[in-house]
């Protein structure tokens, strides 16, 4: 039933009902895989909690301040725990939700073009790893600019549910924000946004960017804020490319089509 029906419709078209139903479907995958992440990410809650707060630890060691995680409730402790567990959740079952992502996108998509989700896992996760990891080297600068305000001889009882929260929150924006690129590319692909479009936003694109390292970025040097965003301009520019070639490959192929 499935062949006969893909044979109807090569071009995999599909009504709206139809679309709501598949995503329905793939929020509810998606949602399985970081709760199956997010049980595993509770048995490895102790160590990543240790490297979490070893930069914080560690600038305060470094410039001789005392500076410490504190839990100010009775169950904040637990609530953080379920927090961290569902940001490891996120991070390992990152390839699985990305391709729910992509698997939602491919029924408007041609057969041989539902062949690129190789490729689109292929950059997405990646690129959502280096996203999280960039976050990661800057924490440490970030962490040791605002112990640095803490005066001599005074403590500093950081609050954990805070700390942690920013820190999980600066990791995943990045890694986002370094996988949109590759969903431009996929909205192309699927016809909803073209490249000439793209390139003719791209003022709009780099002062996004620059508003977004300028905000996410936790230092205050303008330095820092460049490095950020220009990998990010980059990769933008990277799908408007990307796309440029698909749709000079579409209008091709139509071209043929007409003149048979």
């Amino acid at each position: 039933m499935a062949r006969s029906s893909r044979r109807a419709n090569p071009e995999g078209r599909m009504p709206l009902l139809a679309h709501l139903r598949e995503l329905r479907k793939r929020v509810v995958l998606a949602a399985v895989g970081l709760v199956v992440g997010a049980v595993v990410g509770w048995f490895c809650y102790n160590p990543v909690f240790e490297a979490l707060q070893r930069p914080l630890l560690d600038a305060a060691t470094d410039a001789g301040k005392d500076v410490r995680l504190n839990f100010t409730g009775l169950a904040s402790a637990l609530d953080m725990q379920i927090k961290v567990s569902l940001f490891l959740g996120v991070l390992i079952t990152s390839p699985w939700w990305l391709y729910q992502l992509w698997a939602f996108v491919t029924p408007g998509l041609t057969r041989k073009e539902r062949r690129y989700a190789f490729g689109f896992l292929g950059a997405a996760v990646p690129l959502f790893a280096a996203g999280a990891f960039m976050a990661w080297l800057m924490l440490p600068r970030a962490v040791t600019i605002l112990t640095d305000f803490v005066p001599d001889g005074a403590s500093n009882l950081t609050d954990a549910q805070g700390y942690l929260s920013f820190v999980m929150r600066l990791i995943l924006a990045f890694g986002i924000a370094c996988v949109l690129p590759v969903v431009l590319v996929a909205l192309n692909f699927v016809g909803l946004v073209s490249a000439r479009a793209l390139l003719a936003g791209w003022r709009w694109a780099v002062f996004l960017v620059f508003l977004f390292s300028a905000v996410m970025t936790p230092t205050p040097d303008a330095i820092t804020m460049i490095i950020v965003a220009i990998p990010m301009c980059l990769l933008y520019f990277a799908a408007v490319g990307v796309a440029a070639v698909h749709d000079r490959r579409v209008a091709r192929e139509q071209a043929e089509r007409l003149a048979a």
